[in-house]
């Protein structure tokens, strides 16, 4: 078998599911199409000769071994099998796994469908070769990653979480830290002549549509100096998605507006402080990086306009920390959600294998990073992210036209392969 080019045919049917998350219904609490794309791969997975549990369709689990295992005694691969909206700006079908010019294109094809499905064949190469793992494998299947992990909540409650594992869902060499986040909710009193505003898919990604209605009309000379557009009484802007973790690499379609506010007379100052960080946020800094600020949805409530914004604070500081720096806007804010840093022992057995891992496989000498996006691995008692991304060239994670390249493909499925063939092998930092 060519396990790796029959990981990209599972791959292909799996990212024609477009499973973003939809309202619950009949026992499916993440909509229907999340639903299909969990079952169609533990099928996949059982067709493999795995034992495979649905877990209330919140969560499924892929095994590898004796299913009985303690927790100590095994090894957690975190994938998940969501994905962000496809918003807007496709050049190719968003839900189709496109191959062009030597790239894959496809929503969930980086994050986090592509990456999951090369652990599942890894998997089964391993079995097909009579490997028998002392740790025992459960590949875990989240659906509710991209908008709550109610899908680890509900794991949590029903399974026993392995203590240490890997998520193929960040980047290489291998993540020892991850930054913590923070979205919070704001609330600001709504100009007069604002009647709305609106913009943003989902906390984490940054806006590439925002869309402006007001109570009266404004000049054309206006609406070019900001780049925006008017059509029936809605003004537009148009920006680039990114994902929350990296805003510089997207540009928020809400800013536009805000500074055409502001030249309009409107009372938007607090507004344009939040896009200015007055609030010094990104000051926030150490080992792992700075804190990285983005204001990613709006909408108006009443005689409010409620903002969420995402912060990915440095490693090593706390929510109180985030909390006082937001206090010092003077508008109402509340946690929406939250998440609490990753930051892990460099030469734990865990770090060092994967490190040792990537390092065998590209002939580098690369040590363990840090990054702002938020894995599973913070599920575990001792986690790291590990792929696929090489970080050699801008992500196209939560943005249009999400895409890798098949040969850097060809090498993370290897890479996977002896990543769990080590680790499974029975050592671990407690031995």
């Amino acid at each position: 078998m060519n396990y790796f080019e029959n990981a990209l045919k599972t791959m292909a049917k799996l990212i024609e599911i477009p499973s973003v998350e939809a309202p619950a219904k009949d026992n499916m609490p993440f909509g229907e199409d999340v639903c299909r794309a969990l079952n169609f791969t533990l099928d996949v997975a059982k067709d493999m000769g795995f034992t495979v549990k649905n877990y209330d369709n919140y969560v499924g689990e892929v095994i590898f071994g004796d299913e009985n295992a303690k927790k100590e005694d095994c090894l957690a691969v975190l994938a998940h099998l969501d994905v962000v909206p496809e918003g807007s700006g496709w050049t190719v079908p968003p839900f189709a796994l496109t191959e062009k010019d030597g790239r894959l294109y496809g929503r969930g094809v980086a994050d986090d469908k592509g990456p999951a499905v090369l652990a599942l064949y890894a998997m089964k190469q391993l079995l097909d070769e009579g490997f028998t793992p002392k740790k025992t494998v459960k590949l875990i299947l989240g659906c509710n990653e991209e908008s709550g992990w109610r899908c680890i909540d509900h794991y949590n409650k029903v399974a026993e979480m392995p203590d240490q594992g890997f998520s193929p869902d960040a980047e290489f060499p291998v993540i020892y830290a991850e930054k913590g986040i923070y979205h919070a909710k704001l609330r600001f009193k709504k100009d007069p002549m604002i009647v709305s505003l609106t913009a943003g898919d989902r906390p984490n990604m940054v806006p590439g549509k925002a869309t402006l209605t007001l109570t009266e009309p404004v000049a054309a000379e206006l609406l070019e100096k900001h780049g925006v557009t008017e059509e029936g009484g809605v003004i537009t802007a148009i920006g680039a998605q990114a994902h929350g973790s990296t805003p510089e690499e997207g540009k928020n379609a809400v800013l536009p507006l805000v500074n055409l506010l502001s030249d309009l007379g409107a009372d938007v100052a607090a507004l344009s402080a939040l896009f200015a960080d007055k609030a010094g946020l990104t000051a926030i800094a150490d080992e792992t990086g700075k804190t990285t600020f983005s204001p990613n949805m709006f909408w108006t409530e009443g005689e409010e306009i409620v903002a969420i914004v995402d912060i990915r604070y440095a490693a090593t500081f706390t929510e109180k920390d985030v909390e006082e720096k937001l206090a010092t806007y003077g508008v109402p804010f509340a946690p929406h959600s939250t998440q609490k840093p990753l930051y892990n022992d460099k030469n734990s057995f865990l770090i060092k294998t994967l490190c040792k891992v990537y390092n065998a496989h590209t002939g580098e000498n690369a040590q363990p990073i840090a990054i702002g996006g938020g894995t599973y691995a913070r599920a575990l008692k001792l986690g790291a992210g590990f792929g696929p991304e090489f970080g050699k060239e801008p992500s196209t994670v939560h943005q249009a036209n999400e895409n890798v390249k098949k040969a850097d493909f060809a090498l993370v499925y290897p890479m996977y392969y002896d990543a769990i063939k080590l680790l499974a092998a029975g050592e671990s930092d407690d031995e």
